[in-house]
């Protein structure tokens, strides 16, 4: 690869990159614009730039989504590790239960991969 190449390698990424931001003006995200810039500056970080607030929104969400589909996942291994005579009951019963157990071993996956990204 050239150096002309790589250049435009990395025109591309910042046009992609400002289009996304850009993008992020028309996007409302679940989680308020307020409540972001509240944790935001509770940590001590000022950021008058909505647009990274959304993208902090977009980030928090998609943690959120992944630890409560990591959840549902124990859940469902633990609902289906039964004893056998309570199986016949809880296949009538659909439905799912999740307990601090499937959270808080989705959130203990989430952190050691979150620090295993970090080292």
């Amino acid at each position: 690869m050239n150096h002309q190449q790589s250049n435009e390698g990395r025109q591309d990424d910042e046009s992609a990159l400002s289009d996304f931001l850009g993008s992020l003006m028309d996007y409302t995200p679940t989680i308020p614009d307020e409540l972001v810039e509240h944790y935001v500056a509770k940590s001590g970080f000022q950021c008058p730039d909505v647009r990274l607030i959304r993208l902090v929104a977009v980030a928090t969400q998609k943690f959120i989504a992944e630890v409560a589909t990591d959840a549902l996942q124990h859940c469902k291994a633990r609902q289906t590790a039964v004893v056998k005579d309570k199986r016949d009951k809880q296949q009538k019963d659909k439905r799912l239960t999740l307990t601090m157990e499937d959270l808080s071993k989705a959130l203990h996956e989430a952190v050691e991969l979150f620090y295993f990204i970090l080292n």
